[in-house]
């Protein structure tokens, strides 16, 4: 006889093989499994989700991953059921809170998410401002998959700081890509809520530079006994400590003291902690204690967001090919996406020129780089066809044969990922609409996420791709 528990366990034997270790010990190891009983016809599984942001986090990441795993299990009449962990702010007794995602995510105070009450202002300030950049928000940072997890957990922290499961929170990620922002807007929303809460924010070189004047002044315990007393410390590059021994030993006393005072503690890097060298072995192992997020560089449809989200802030409007032109060739980082446009404000304003696209490509010649050949979306085709041993020309069919089908949709699938257009793809295969491509880019997600195997197949696949770029 099925049970909530052995239903839930058949899951997770199919969800730790679709997701990272880290990933299943950070949102699937804490759920559990309540009911599972009729309704309607149904087999409705109801999971204990241990509070609002965990619900919300699956909800916006793992559900279509879920729905499938349940349907394998289960079969097509299904349904799963979520009981939300709420702490109630006078500190009652844990109520819970019943979410059917079958229907549309509610409202975040039908869950219980609670915004932080605005405090007093505070007698004294317990932080100099000027530490952080106050243009540094949310609302300024534009989110899409290559920050989402990065985002929601910054935001989390931000509401709750110390009091999450995130702590230390770690985000590493390239240059530009908006660690700095996104550390900032975590102390700019707490001050903004928690205007009597201690915040520090400070670049791991500044952190060295003011313990070595410490030593020197022989006030290194005036130093220890501030940063001790922080809510939230906030450090920039933590990779600059590598190499330096008795700025590490300082801090990772800061840590220890911060932790078990159940403090809240933000860090950043250009790289996961496992590849910063210098550093202790045992200030690395505390770095990866609470969660770590990375931050990737921005698909096409982010760097159009940030572009239009840039120029509306500068006052500048663009006209779509522009934008689009910009998006297409300048792929690295924000920090060029905003470049780009301040060159070319610039260049319209000293020469009086309309920004057009001769005038985007005149002036952003520098930025533009293409290190590698473009694969053509024809040449593409070939590829995959080749693979999988079928002739191209069945791609253009009207077909619905399911082994023509699949293909289709991973060359489609393959085409988006080299920035093509939905318009451009669709009509490079048989003159389709924007909404087949869609489909088939959502279809071809869908099987890496559940199926093993096709994951393989595809991984593969991008390799060939990439030899070729």
């Amino acid at each position: 006889m099925l049970t909530a528990d052995s239903v839930w366990e058949e899951c997770l034997v199919v969800i730790r093989d679709n997701v990272s270790p880290q990933c299943f010990q950070t949102w699937f190891t804490p759920l559990e499994a309540v009911t599972l009983e009729e309704e309607e016809g149904f087999s409705k599984l109801t999971l204990r989700v241990p509070g609002p942001f965990h619900y919300e986090y699956l909800e916006g990441q793992y559900n279509l991953l879920l729905r499938t795993t349940l349907t394998r299990v289960l079969g097509e009449k299904n349904r799963l059921s979520y009981e939300v962990v709420v702490i109630q702010e006078d500190s009652r007794p844990q109520e819970t809170q019943e979410t059917q995602n079958t229907y549309q995510v509610p409202a975040s105070d039908s869950v219980g998410h609670h915004k932080p009450v605005p405090q007093p202002e505070p007698t004294a300030p317990s932080v100099v401002k000027s530490q952080l950049m106050e243009n540094y928000t949310f609302d300024k940072f534009v989110v899409g998959d290559c920050n989402q997890l990065a985002y929601s957990v910054a935001r989390a922290i931000a509401d709750l700081p110390g009091g999450t499961a995130y702590n230390p929170f770690l985000v590493y990620g390239g240059v530009g890509l908006g660690k700095t922002h996104l550390i900032h807007a975590i102390g700019n929303h707490i001050l903004n809520w928690n205007s009597d809460k201690k915040v520090s924010y400070i670049s791991s070189e500044r952190f060295t530079n003011d313990f070595v004047q410490a030593i020197q002044e022989k006030k290194v315990q005036s130093f220890s006994r501030y940063y001790r007393n922080v809510d939230v410390l906030i450090i920039d590059d933590v990779q600059f400590f590598g190499g330096k021994e008795k700025t590490q030993e300082e801090f990772f006393c800061v840590f220890n003291e911060l932790q078990q005072n159940g403090n809240q503690i933000v860090l950043s890097a250009d790289r996961p902690p496992k590849e910063i060298e210098g550093i202790e072995d045992r200030l690395l192992s505390r770095f990866c204690w609470g969660l770590q997020a990375d931050l990737q560089p921005p698909d096409l449809e982010t760097r159009t967001a940030i572009l239009m989200r840039k120029a509306n802030e500068i006052g500048l409007t663009l006209p779509h090919g522009v934008i689009d032109y910009i998006a297409q060739n300048i792929t690295k980082n924000i920090r060029e996406l905003e470049g780009a446009l301040v060159r070319l404000l610039a260049q319209a304003t000293y020469t009086t020129q309309t920004i057009d696209e001769s005038l985007a490509k005149n002036a952003l010649k520098d930025f533009v780089t293409r290190p590698h050949a473009m694969l053509s979306i024809d040449r593409i085709q070939r590829l995959v066809c080749d693979y999988f041993g079928i002739d191209q020309n069945r791609l253009h069919e009207k077909t619905k044969k399911r082994e023509i089908v699949q293909v289709r949709q991973l060359a489609m699938y393959l085409c988006r990922e080299l920035d093509y257009t939905h318009k451009a793809i669709g009509l490079q295969f048989g003159g389709r609409d924007h909404s087949t491509v869609v489909h088939a880019v959502k279809s071809v997600n869908n099987l890496i996420e559940t199926d093993i195997n096709y994951r393989n197949r595809v991984a593969d696949i991008r390799r060939k791709v990439n030899l070729l770029t």
